[in-house]
């Protein structure tokens, strides 16, 4: 076992100490606090090191930590290891040289403790693979004497030249000398620029990234052949802590461990135990009075905060910070916030409509007058009577608030705003990616390969292990050659090639999960629909129960009370649904074992978002669509197991109650789901954790004084988990805004109201609460974006079906243009009864009361298209229900390919590059090029200019006389051999 001396600790001599009269002092009991008091008046080493920002010597900055569990011997106190991993020590290793932190116990002739095989297995896996850090050039610097006992930490430093060999190689673009200007607008639109600007100054954020740039450098991948174009001059802060800790985790992934008979990376030994956690530090504190500057602090104060809500976002800042990746999602989510702001406006003008119509509606006005004396069936039977139309006022006139004929214009309005928002988001992402230089990404995307998921490395192990034995098996009687055995523990030994190399997974490996997938999600789904369908019974059954109640005042307030509770508990369903799903759809991905992280996550995108969204708007679904459709007629119900009637919709429709549901379930979520459980989870999570390290630390005094390093602060937050969840709450919400818009036009300004308090929760959890990620470079929202355009076509076609058989827009144009007698709505309710002679019932479903309204009743009224009972084919649907249904069907049509067209038509007059943006990447290229040409110029005088001067010289030496040569034959000769020298 190879083990660098980096790993040795520091000698005694360079504490001003001898290590044995530390041990002699603490074997005579010397007193803490006195030594305590003499630490305290020597210079405290933390604050040279920044508290962890630096190594020891404060000079070198941290660029990544890895941390892990260690146990301590139970002989005594382990004294202070800080070890130090220097590149110039890097060669002269040797196999017998002590272990790191251990040879000082075994050189105090303490007894060797307990061996715990798997403690040390780890720790040869550790030392081999920082072993192989160093060669990769990082500088390592370990420390185990922490406040966190069990803990250690491990330093990474890349130093200058790792950060260029890897620039050049991951081709990151860097800014050049090269500095231009970039186009302004002129004239009028200039004008107008400014304007706003003056305007707008109040809610920008003071960050310098923030301000409009007049010039920009012009940026060019990173090589060290070209090093001379690139500015330089301050090495310190060209590559910033962002980039250094991409390219530090870059070669964490590629570095690999071979303990194990294969390979292991970064992640491998993440999951493997080896390590408990590896992350990038933050740059400092964000909260204190003596603070110095740094960009956390400045997001903190500027972005994660809720008395910033009306500003802008930092999001070049944002980026600078954690990346592009998170960047691009606060980047989306600020568009779509804004976005939301005339979506808001359009709606609360629409319900403002239907408020100030209300009274001038002639179908409610009909329903709410009691002179028109038109008696209802009943609602369920035996125990339910007939009732009076009247009675269901209040319902009527509220559904005229969502359904007029304004809800259609906001929903072809809504197809038209999710149109204009994808272009607009495209138009913005181009924006930043000039800004950001990431113009031409894919090929960089394509050059770095995506490092295999340690559970893929791990399944194809265990697959070569098993053809391996299979093999051994085989060939047990079969004595090899030994040759063949020597080659075979030559190939054992040098385990260097990846097997995950010669080895991959099939779509047999793969089978037995696909098909647990299928099976997982075809139940999850049936779940679904059985706990609405469980719902339905409740409405059912408690509607029943209801309306044996004796008071007056309860048998009217049944259908607002059973709606009320059901959507309650649809609402408390839906929200722990969605966190058992998320587990089940994160779980069924991980059994299929996908090979990188690309490929995990966007497995699990499609399983999580397909569970979540059949929970989510499976109850809204059935009340749009199905609620009311398969009732039957009175004297021939449908029943559901011989007992239970399918409930009807109100005679308003049930447009009023799909908006009870909707607002229910969508507030719920918001406020429930996605800000309590946010705040409170993390919240309890830090708490525990907290809890933990204090029942762990100990009460040494010297500890508890000390000030925690910045890698110890780090390791308490929470880690960061992806975007993933961010996304989905997100998406779920879209589809609340445009899916069942026409049936509440409130949805667009409820999600505004929750993105605003959104943005800074997911702010403040960025920068407070969380472990700082890893940048992640990205040029768009992937698979995201394609979920977006799929929801907003299925919104047209789902409020196209909203309007014509939800709502009863279609049925009053039909009256109005094909059975009105002056051109009015009057008549329209009794169009819609149709009339049934009580003598029909069937035996044992008659009310038990029948005389409850006072009078005896021959004829009662239901909501449907159908024969009256005098007619020969009596109860028969009659042609006013053919002509309605086919009405309905062609304005599904029309205004299914009518929005299409327009969104289409809006998606094509919009560009999806700015022309201003196409102009400055074709700018870019122009002078990109023209550098090029100077550097060859410049180039091709140099060598002219050197050539020029060997001529003279030779010449010179060509006119000296023969007696001169021949007495100066050396100056001669050195003439001749001049240009060779050159």
């Amino acid at each position: 076992m190879r083990v660098n001396k980096k790993y040795s600790c520091l000698p005694a001599e360079e504490k001003g100490i001898h290590i044995i009269n530390i041990r002699a002092i603490e074997d005579i009991g010397y007193d803490q606090h006195e030594s305590t008091l003499l630490n305290s008046l020597s210079k405290n080493p933390d604050a040279d090191c920044k508290y962890g920002l630096y190594f020891r010597d404060g000079k070198r900055k941290v660029d990544y930590i890895l941390v892990y569990h260690y146990k301590k011997s139970s002989a005594g106190k382990t004294l202070t290891r800080r070890v130090h991993h220097n590149d110039s020590s890097a060669r002269s290793t040797k196999q017998n040289q002590p272990l790191p932190g251990k040879g000082v116990q075994l050189e105090m002739g303490e007894s060797e403790p307990h061996v715990d095989y798997h403690e040390d297995d780890k720790r040869f896996r550790r030392e081999e693979y920082e072993g192989n850090l160093v060669e990769a050039g990082l500088e390592l610097e370990r420390d185990e004497d922490t406040k966190i006992h069990g803990i250690g930490f491990v330093k990474i430093h890349a130093p200058w030249n790792v950060l260029c060999r890897e620039a050049e190689f991951l081709k990151l673009k860097m800014p050049t000398k090269k500095m231009y200007q970039i186009n302004q607008t002129h004239g009028l639109l200039k004008k107008i620029n400014s304007v706003i600007q003056k305007i707008t100054e109040p809610i920008q954020p003071k960050v310098a990234e923030h301000k409009p740039q007049t010039v920009k450098r012009l940026s060019y991948p990173f090589s060290r052949e070209k090093q001379h174009l690139f500015d330089l001059s301050d090495r310190d802060s060209f590559f910033d802590s962002k980039t250094r800790s991409t390219i530090v985790y870059e070669i964490l992934k590629r570095t690999t461990c071979t303990k194990a008979k294969y390979s292991m990376g970064i992640t491998s030994l993440l999951a493997n135990g080896v390590y408990s956690a590896a992350y990038p530090l933050h740059d400092g504190d964000y909260e204190g009075e003596n603070v110095e500057p740094n960009d956390r602090k400045l997001l903190c104060e500027e972005w994660a905060s809720y008395g910033v809500f009306y500003k802008y976002q930092p999001i070049d800042l944002v980026r600078k910070y954690f990346g592009e990746k998170i960047g691009l999602y606060f980047a989306w989510l600020g568009v779509y916030t804004q976005m939301l702001i005339p979506a808001s406006i359009v709606g609360i003008i629409v319900f403002l409509y239907g408020c100030a119509t209300v009274d001038e509606n002639i179908p409610s006005m009909e329903m709410c007058d009691q002179r028109n004396n038109i008696t209802m069936c009943p609602l369920c039977d035996r125990t339910c009577s007939y009732w009076k139309m009247s009675s269901a006022c209040a319902t009527a006139r509220a559904s005229h608030l969502f359904d007029n004929p304004a809800t259609v214009f906001f929903s072809v309005f809504m197809a038209l705003w999710a149109a204009t928002f994808m272009e607009h988001w495209k138009r913005k992402q181009m924006r930043l990616n000039y800004r950001w230089d990431l113009t031409g990404f894919e090929e960089e995307e394509e050059a770095v390969k995506d490092h295999p998921r340690a559970e893929y490395e791990a399944k194809v192990l265990e697959k070569s292990l098993r053809k391996e034995h299979k093999h051994k098996e085989k060939h047990r009687y079969f004595p090899e050659e030994t040759a063949n055995k020597w080659r075979q523990r030559v190939k054992t030994v040098m385990a260097g090639v990846k097997l995950t190399d010669k080895e991959k997974l099939t779509w047999k490996d793969r089978f037995p999960a696909y098909l647990t997938n299928f099976v997982g999600i075809i139940f999850m789904v049936g779940l679904t629909f059985a706990i609405v369908f469980g719902v339905i019974i409740y409405r059912i059954s408690t509607a029943a129960a209801l309306a044996i109640s004796s008071t007056p005042s309860g048998r009217s307030s049944v259908r607002v009370t059973v709606t009320a509770t059901a959507v309650i508990i649809n609402l408390v369903v839906i929200i722990i649904l969605d966190e058992v799903y998320g587990c089940i759809a994160r779980w069924l991905t991980q059994i299929e074992v996908p090979k990188t992280d690309k490929n995990f996550e966007e497995r699990l995108i499609f399983k999580a978002f397909l569970l979540k969204f059949v929970n989510a708007y499976t109850p809204i679904f059935y009340v749009a669509f199905f609620k009311g459709r398969f009732v039957g007629r009175p004297g021939d119900y449908v029943y559901i197991f011989h007992s239970f009637r399918m409930e009807e919709c109100a005679p308003g429709g049930c447009l009023m109650e799909l908006c009870i549901q909707l607002s229910i379930i969508m507030l719920g979520k918001q406020l429930i789901q996605n800000n309590l459980f946010e705040i409170g989870i993390p919240k309890m999570k830090k708490f525990i954790r907290y809890m933990k390290l204090k029942r762990r630390r100990s009460l040494d005094h010297e500890e508890h004084m000390k000030k925690k390093q910045r890698y110890e602060v780090d390791y308490n937050l929470e880690p960061f988990a992806g975007l993933t969840p961010e996304y989905m709450e997100m998406i779920i919400q879209f589809g609340f805004v445009t899916l069942f818009v026409a049936s509440f036009p409130l949805a667009p300004l409820f999600a505004l109201l929750n993105n605003i308090i959104e943005i800074r929760l997911d702010a403040k959890k960025f920068v407070t609460e969380l472990r700082r990620p890893v940048a992640v470079r990205a040029k768009d929202i992937g698979i995201w974006y394609n979920i977006l355009r799929g929801i907003g076509k299925l919104a047209v076609i789902i409020n196209a079906f909203v309007i014509s058989f939800t709502s009863d827009f279609i049925p009053r144009l039909v009256y109005l243009y094909m059975y009105s007698e002056n051109g009015t709505m009057h008549g329209f309710v009794n169009h819609t009864l149709s009339s049934f002679n009580v003598s029909d019932f069937q035996a044992g479903t008659a009310p038990n009361d029948p005389m409850d309204l006072g009078y005896e009743v021959q004829i009662c009224r239901y909501k449907d298209y159908r024969e009256p009972p005098w007619s020969e084919n009596k109860y028969d649907i009659s042609k006013d229900f053919w002509a309605v249904l086919a009405a309905r069907l062609a304005f599904v049509i029309v205004f299914q390919n009518l929005v299409m067209f327009m969104s289409d038509f809006v998606d094509w007059i919009i560009p999806d590059i700015p022309k201003d943006i196409s102009q400055q990447i074709h700018k870019e290229k122009v002078l990109m090029v023209e550098v090029f040409m100077r550097e060859e110029q410049g180039k091709l005088q140099m060598l002219e200019t050197w050539k020029d001067k060997d001529k003279k010289k030779g010449e010179n030496c060509n006119n000296h006389s023969p007696r001169l040569s021949r007495s100066h034959s050396g100056s001669l000769s050195s003439c001749h051999s001049h240009p060779l020298d050159v």
